[in-house]
């Protein structure tokens, strides 16, 4: 056996077998493992959708509804925070129209739950239910000053039933200390604050909840009687079901079936770009059995081919045929609030992530990818964040590739967005995003 010279320092020997261990084919088993997980816990409350918390929520099922995004850093003890740039609205609305949530994620770091699970969105919550609570107080003392002159009775009596019972309290997992939660509930009230001068469309998610919203935790730690599953509609709350994906080990574990050995990695999913070698979620599950199948010694290969065969693929459609037709109509006709179209993943199997595009809200602007854009899109006018850029109107086009975010790219897309909305009174802009 070889020891290491005197020279080497534990730090660089742990690096060492860190590296032996974190290999693809043990980080797409365990991906694949946990997914079983996932999939039996989505199955006790089939009506509710499953949503992914990007980045890496989204390798532990083949199907999700739609994506959040919650940091963990805005729940990190002594960087608290609540982000007015992630909002997260939909998946309340989406909560409102279908009785509850669930959200994936995992955690690499020997953790029954990251800190978006145990803290960022307990915050979020609760300061949509405070901000909730305060609009329809604010309602109800305008149609009690008015002699509801100008508000209907229906709605009137709706407010008054809803806001009676409405639940503000701030609901956090045990293993959070008293000290953290005081820290918290010390700033719910200027958060919410925040929240409501934000511009976003509280009286919407007022509408479309019934209850107020509560986060619920599971993971495979979590005991849960299948005999006692309770109803989801029987709760006094909207639930927003977490799920930790991973099993919580901060070492590694030795498995193995009748072919294969393989080390159990916690959270594998998570810092794709360290590990994946360009494959992605969409791809991993279109070929799940055949890179299972493979074994750790052909794995890296199979996922060449497999992420090259693509390449390929798309290069010879030329990234312009996108097999997702998208119609902003839908979104411009309706105006019912409660029935805005949610974002979702779950469309055609020939569809491709690579072409989806996401409205926001009811604001007439899109996010999506650059060849959408390019001739299938009609959009007036474009942020183009590709690093190749568009044969269009330089007026209407502004080419602004990403390779490191400055703060000085924001001014520059306001900027553009003013110019545009002065010139196009209803426009239709998509945001290009890469």
């Amino acid at each position: 056996m070889e020891f290491p010279s005197e020279r080497t320092s534990i730090y660089k020997v742990s690096r060492i077998i860190r590296r032996k261990e974190n290999t693809l084919y043990n980080a797409l088993r365990s991906i694949y493992e946990d997914s079983i997980f996932v999939g039996e816990i989505s199955q006790l409350w089939p009506e509710l959708p499953l949503l992914a918390n990007l980045r890496c929520g989204l390798w532990y099922s083949p199907k999700f509804h739609s994506n959040c995004y919650f940091k963990s850093t805005d729940g990190h003890t002594n960087n608290l925070s609540f982000s007015t740039f992630r909002l997260n609205l939909h998946v309340a609305l989406l909560a409102g129209q279908k009785g509850g949530v669930m959200i994936v994620d995992s955690t690499r770091k020997g953790k029954r739950f990251p800190d978006s699970m145990s803290k960022t969105i307990p915050i979020w919550t609760c300061v949509l239910n405070r901000a909730i609570s305060y609009h329809r107080a604010r309602l109800d003392e305008y149609a009690t000053l008015k002699n509801e002159s100008n508000i209907s009775d229906e709605l009137t009596s709706n407010i008054e039933q809803d806001y009676s019972g409405w639940d503000c309290s701030l609901h956090l997992p045990l293993w959070v200390s008293e000290t953290e939660k005081a820290m918290i509930e010390a700033r719910l009230e200027g958060w919410t604050k925040e929240f409501e001068a934000s511009g976003a469309d509280i009286a919407s998610i007022s509408l479309s909840l019934r209850k107020p919203l509560r986060p619920l935790w599971i993971s495979q730690k979590t005991v849960i009687w299948l005999n006692e599953v309770p109803e989801y509609d029987s709760w006094d709350f909207t639930p927003v079901i977490l799920i930790s994906a991973s099993s919580p080990s901060s070492t590694f574990q030795k498995l193995s079936t009748s072919e294969f050995s393989w080390n159990y990695i916690a959270g594998a999913g998570d810092d794709e770009e360290s590990w994946a070698r360009s494959l992605s979620p969409n791809l991993f599950w279109k070929n799940v059995y055949d890179l299972i199948s493979s074994g750790p010694d052909l794995c890296n290969q199979k996922v060449a081919n497999i992420v090259e065969k693509d390449r390929v693929y798309r290069a010879q459609r030329g990234e312009n045929a996108p097999q997702v037709s998208v119609r902003p109509s839908k979104c411009l006709v309706s105006t019912n609030t409660l029935d805005v179209d949610i974002p979702s993943l779950a469309g055609d199997e020939k569809s491709s992530d690579n072409y989806a595009i996401s409205w926001l809200g009811s604001t007439n602007i899109a996010v999506g990818r650059t060849p959408l854009a390019a001739d299938k899109f009609p959009a007036d006018s474009i942020i183009n964040c590709h690093k190749v850029s568009l044969s269009m109107d330089s007026e209407a086009c502004l080419h602004l590739p990403i390779v490191v975010f400055f703060v000085e790219k924001s001014s520059l897309c306001v900027g553009f967005c003013q110019n545009e909305f002065k010139t196009w009174e209803n426009t239709s802009s998509l945001l290009q995003q890469w």
